[in-house]
């Protein structure tokens, strides 16, 4: 029989055993359930454009692994840029059109609309509430056979990683600034975003105007100007001077800092 001593160091050791098993169950990555189909062709030249505005993925960095989030993911375009880990599930899956073993990260670039619906189906994938993943053919390709058409997916929000620094595009006109903020790592999306002329010190919020695009109704035109974002973290960075007084609509700016 063991002494008082060992056993009380066999119970310490013991719980400290448990605690970092719960520990590690905590901090364990979560995998939640939903479908997959796919669209844009085998070069995924129709997912140009999309509800997030960043036009030609392919120049924007975003290349082929994109997909369109139903309206419960996409969350009125909060979600743009997020990156999400997707496996075929095995547990549900038809083993004929999954690939197991297998996962790919892609970018949320576009909403899936409601009522999208396949012809067999009677209500439409990306109705709400239901999680849904509308992806770029070669993407869905790596988790799918493409005979299957839709397959049932676990996934998981990851951190994004970028090449290169945050960018920022500029469209509108006087009085009313358009700017697509894009190639953000980390959280990949943005929860606010301020901007500030060269001749103040004074810092105004931009609003949300439609996926990743933020609006400014102040005469900006011809400006030097700063950005401040913060992403979906919380962690704020900001871009001082990031755009040259005499700029025009439709330039981008490529920064060096990056989340």
């Amino acid at each position: 029989m063991a002494s008082a001593p060992a056993r009380a160091t066999a119970v310490v050791a013991l719980v400290l055993a448990c605690r970092g098993l719960a520990m590690a169950a905590d901090n364990a990555p979560v995998w939640l359930r939903a479908h997959a189909t796919f669209y844009g062709g085998a070069d995924a030249s129709d997912t140009m454009g999309g509800a997030c505005g960043y036009g030609n993925l392919y120049s924007a960095g975003y290349s082929t692994r994109t997909a369109a989030l139903s309206q419960a993911l996409f969350n009125d375009g909060a979600a743009c840029g997020q990156c999400y880990k997707i496996a075929c599930d095995r547990k549900l899956a038809d083993p004929m059109f999954c690939k197991p073993g297998i996962s790919v990260t892609i970018t949320a670039t576009n909403l899936c609309p409601p009522n999208y619906a396949l012809p067999s189906d009677n209500g439409g994938w990306c109705n709400p509430p239901r999680p849904h993943f509308d992806m770029a053919q070669p993407a869905w390709e790596k988790i799918g056979v493409y005979k299957g058409g839709i397959i049932p997916v676990m996934y998981q929000r990851v951190p994004c990683v970028k090449k290169g620094g945050v960018r920022f595009k500029i469209a509108g006109h006087d009085y009313f600034n358009l700017v697509n903020v894009f190639n953000v790592a980390a959280a990949g999306s943005i929860k606010s975003m301020d901007v500030k002329t060269s001749n103040s010190d004074l810092w105004a919020p931009m609003g949300r105007n439609w996926g990743a695009n933020w609006q400014s109704l102040a005469n900006l035109t011809g400006k030097m100007l700063s950005f401040r974002l913060t992403n979906t973290d919380g962690q704020t960075l900001v871009f001082n001077n990031i755009v040259p007084a005499g700029w025009t609509f439709g330039q981008t700016f490529a920064s060096k800092l990056q989340f």
